[in-house]
């Protein structure tokens, strides 16, 4: 057994079985000590190394590689997402003009955006005039007058 595990087969192998573990109980976590576990085969391929030292490097490159996966998923974690609204209709309609479909009377009126119709509220206004959409209630828009 000693002599298996000077090998660098050993590391392989152990690297094998910690990639096979992440895609069974994916966490990433086991991942980068499957990483750590190939570079001290590599190592071990390279260097002629005693079990001691061979496991102080495998747990200083796990520390290592485990460091650089949460730096990394750290630095995804932070992109903008692309479709902050994509499911919030009505926060896509924030700021876009269009004309009322009926008349703004005492502060309720109604709007027809695509094949929809919403319920705006804001200033007594006609029917037909523009209104911007500058806040959103859950179905209902809050607008305002357009000039010009």
């Amino acid at each position: 057994m000693a002599a298996l595990m000077q090998s660098a087969w050993f590391w392989w192998a152990l690297a094998l079985v910690l990639f096979a573990a992440e895609a069974l109980l994916p966490g990433a976590f086991l991942l980068w000590l499957g990483f750590a576990a190939a570079a001290t085969a590599v190592l071990v391929m390279l260097l002629p190394l005693d079990p001691v030292t061979q496991w102080f490097l495998f747990g200083v490159l796990g520390l290592v590689s485990v460091g650089v996966g949460w730096k990394l998923r750290g630095r995804l974690n932070r992109r903008p997402r692309d479709h902050a609204t994509l499911n919030r209709r009505g926060a896509q309609l924030l700021g876009q003009v269009y004309a009322l479909e009926s008349a703004i009377v005492d502060g309720r009126g109604r709007l027809k955006i695509g094949d929809a119709f919403w319920r705006a509220e804001g200033e007594d206004a006609a029917a037909g005039m523009r209104v911007r959409v500058v806040a959103v209630d859950g179905a209902v828009l809050k607008v305002e007058p357009v000039e010009g």
